[in-house]
C-alpha cells in the first residue's frame, strides 16, 4: 500500500507539472481545434479553460485521469458515537494509523461554463483499520468474529477495498491573479466491494495475510464534500449504510476526512 500511495502521488505530481504544457505549441498553431490535454497520464477532452475557448459555452468532458487523490483518516461511528459498543470492542483501533486512500481513474461529464461542471468518476478506495488488540478477524464464518491471540502483533491491520463511482457537482470561482481558483465539490457516491484483508506482523509468525469479504457491505453508498484552492484541498466522506452486513454490527458506520491532491 505504501508503494501504491507513493507511486500514485509521484505520477500525479509529474502530470501536474508536465501535462499543462505538453501541447502548448500545438494549441498555439491550431486555435480552432478543441483543447486536448493528454500530458502523461491524463486524457481529458474540452475541459481546460483558455483564451481560445468561450468560457460561457458548455462542452462535454471525459477521459482517463489521476487528477484527484484522497489521503486521510477513517473513523468508525457506532450508532452515532465515536465510542464502540461492547459488540464492536474487538474493532478498537489506533486513530492515528487508521487511514483511507482513494483515487479516480475515469471522469466523464459536462462543463456548463467556466464555473460549474457535473461529472461522474470512477476509481478505487481503501479503508485501513489498525487494530489495537492482538486478535485475528476470522474468515469464512457466518458472523464477524475476532479470535484473541497470544501473540504481540507489531501490525494488525483490517482493511477493505472498493470500486467507487461518485457523482460530483463542482463549483469554482474565477481565476485569481495567480491563475488559481477556489473549488467546492459535493455529491453522492456508490461503491462496490472488491474484498477484505487482514495483514499481521509478529516475531512469532512474521508477515501474514488473509483475504475474505469479512462481511463488509457488498454495496456502499454515501456522500462527499471537498473544498480547495489550486490543486490542493480538504475532503470529508460519510457512508449512509452500515459498514458490515451483520446484525451484531448494525449501526456501525464509516466516515473519513483528509487532504485531496490534484483538484482540476
Amino acid at each position: 500500500m505504501k508503494r501504491l500511495i507513493f507511486t500514485t502521488l509521484l505520477v500525479s505530481g509529474l502530470a501536474s507539472v508536465i501535462a499543462p504544457g505538453a501541447f502548448a505549441q500545438q494549441d498555439s498553431t491550431k486555435k480552432n481545434k478543441k483543447d486536448l490535454n493528454y500530458g502523461i497520464v491524463t486524457i481529458t477532452r474540452g475541459d481546460k479553460d483558455s483564451t481560445q475557448t468561450d468560457p460561457k459555452k458548455g462542452r462535454f468532458i471525459g477521459g482517463v485521469t489521476f487528477t484527484r487523490i484522497d489521503l486521510g483518516f477513517s473513523r468508525l461511528i457506532d450508532n452515532g458515537s465515536f465510542n464502540l459498543s461492547p459488540n464492536n470492542e474487538f474493532l478498537d483501533y489506533r486513530g492515528g494509523k487508521t487511514s483511507t486512500f482513494s483515487f479516480d481513474v475515469l471522469q466523464f461529464g459536462y462543463r456548463f461554463n467556466s464555473n460549474f461542471k457535473l461529472y461522474v468518476a470512477g476509481g478505487f478506495d481503501w479503508t485501513l483499520i489498525r487494530l489495537r488488540d492482538n486478535v485475528t478477524i476470522q474468515k469464512n464464518l457466518p458472523t464477524l468474529t475476532a479470535l484473541p491471540e497470544n501473540v504481540d502483533f507489531s501490525k494488525n491491520r483490517f482493511s477493505s477495498s472498493y470500486v467507487h463511482i461518485p457523482l460530483n457537482f463542482e463549483f469554482r470561482t474565477n481565476e485569481t491573479r495567480k491563475g488559481k481558483r477556489f473549488y467546492f465539490i459535493l455529491g453522492p457516491e456508490v461503491s462496490f466491494l472488491l474484498g477484505g484483508k487482514v495483514k499481521q506482523i509478529s516475531e512469532e509468525f512474521g508477515k501474514q495475510k488473509q483475504y475474505d469479504n469479512y462481511h463488509f457491505q457488498s454495496v456502499r453508498y454515501g456522500g462527499s464534500f471537498r473544498f480547495g484552492y489550486g490543486g490542493l484541498g480538504l475532503f470529508t466522506k460519510y457512508y449512509f449504510n452500515d459498514m458490515f452486513d451483520t446484525a451484531a454490527q448494525a449501526g456501525l458506520k464509516n466516515m473519513s476526512f483528509g487532504v485531496t491532491f490534484g483538484l482540476n
